[in-house]
């Protein structure tokens, strides 16, 4: 830390008021992306089913929030730093948190902090609420409300946690340490393990009734393009406050952020018009999101040129994801958790192996592209393969018994699902005078 940013009072070391400042925006600002996830899952869902596909976005907001105080924080980020796949139980229920604040309160910065270090309770929470929230959208329309809340308590503290550790945990953490993946906001830890969850368990659910047969358009366009805009500005403090503190790499992440979700935007809109004849406001706002994605891990390691090119290749891949790979496998990811965020995250992952600038790296390693030497990318490649295993691995123990907790049922019975799961699930409608078709 600069001298400027040290204040000395009675001999104590003060925080920096402007990285606190800015990571508290920060945190505020990811926390808007859950409801903004709501509204575009909303939107894209049917509309006998939108406040069932909302309430499993804002559920997630409850019960990541009872659990991450309780044991969540602990498991990622508690500990010694002696493992390298789990934080530790010293800070359950967050019971340091009070001598934090009391020191803070007397001006008594800790060693080496820049900001209080409780906000990172805070700003980590918001990211474990919006992964949690990714995954329902592979399973909109037929799963049971109550399976989906335990499947999702379990995995935050067995899968979520431990990953954010293996990669987030510092030295002598798994992947981004011991094998040197970098990950600057999320790829790998969100992204990658939500996308990968939903298929999972979109894979377990089944299809939906009349899936290659019906036509499941978005039922209500503005809800997506509102939603998008929400993720949008809120990906700017998740991209930005990863650098935890006010500096140059914050504003790096923060360009490289808006250059290529519009480079993802623009690429989805050429494809779909090559594709479809016709570009559309859906088409629009998922490219955004796309970009948004692909630019997670590396947003603090490369150029604005570099995002820019990531943008652009990521449209025509998760495009094709979506529009090809589900009716070639017969897979229904309902809202395209998976082909959006699984695919964008992985190929996010293996771009920053090429394109990350070397003087920001994490580990010293540069890209590829910089350094002709592939040991950076091999690293990024090996951290994704660890994590679609450990995710697949945990993900089938945990709906193994959550669906013997159920009855041996994720899913909805037959009847309910063709009601629609808002009146079925919790005798509600978002559109009361409404009288048409679903």
């Amino acid at each position: 830390m600069s001298a400027d940013n040290v204040h000395a009072t009675k001999g104590e070391r003060m925080y920096d008021t402007g990285s606190t400042t800015f990571m508290l925006i920060c945190t505020m600002l990811v926390f808007l992306m859950t409801p903004g996830l709501a509204f575009f899952y909303g939107g894209l869902s049917r509309r006998k089913n939108v406040i069932n596909t909302m309430l499993m976005c804002f559920g997630a907001i409850g019960l990541v929030g009872v659990l991450w105080i309780v044991a969540g924080w602990s498991l990622a980020y508690g500990g010694d730093g002696s493992s390298p796949f789990i934080g530790g139980f010293d800070q359950l229920l967050c019971l340091p948190v009070l001598n934090q604040v009391l020191q803070a309160a007397e001006g008594n910065a800790a060693d080496g902090a820049v900001y209080p270090q409780i906000i990172n309770i805070a700003f980590q929470m918001a990211f474990a609420m919006i992964t949690a929230a990714i995954v329902t959208g592979s399973l909109a329309g037929r799963v049971k409300f109550g399976a989906m809340t335990a499947f999702l308590g379990i995995w935050l503290l067995v899968v979520y946690a431990p990953l954010a550790h293996m990669v987030w945990g510092g030295d002598g953490s798994f992947i981004g340490d011991i094998i040197g993946a970098l990950d600057f906001a999320g790829g790998d830890v969100v992204h990658i393990s939500s996308g990968l969850t939903g298929l999972i368990l979109c894979l377990m659910l089944g299809r939906r009734r009349g899936f290659g047969m019906v036509s499941y358009r978005p039922h209500n366009v503005p809800f997506v393009a509102l939603g998008a805009g929400l993720l949008w500005f809120g990906w700017f403090g998740f991209n930005g406050g990863s650098e935890f503190k006010a500096d140059a790499v914050a504003a790096l992440a923060i360009l490289n952020t808006v250059t290529a979700s519009a480079a993802g935007m623009v690429s989805w809109l050429v494809v779909e018009r090559v594709h479809t004849g016709r570009p559309t406001l859906v088409g629009a706002s998922t490219g955004l999101v796309a970009g948004l994605v692909v630019v997670t891990p590396g947003a603090g390691f490369v150029e604005p040129w570099a995002a820019l090119v990531m943008g652009l290749i990521v449209s025509p891949v998760c495009y094709l994801a979506i529009s090809h790979l589900k009716t070639k496998f017969g897979y229904d990811d309902a809202l395209d958790a998976f082909g959006c965020h699984g695919i964008g995250g992985i190929l996010g992952g293996v771009l920053t192996g090429l394109f990350c600038v070397p003087e920001l790296s994490w580990t010293g390693k540069g890209g590829l592209f910089y350094t002709g030497d592939v040991s950076l990318l091999v690293s990024q490649v090996l951290g994704i393969v660890v994590t679609v295993v450990i995710v697949l691995m945990l993900d089938l123990v945990i709906a193994a018994v959550v669906k013997a907790l159920f009855h041996g049922s994720l899913r909805v019975d037959e009847a309910d699902e063709a009601l629609g799961l808002d009146a079925s699930q919790h005798g509600e409608s978002a559109y009361p005078s409404f009288s048409g078709l679903d």
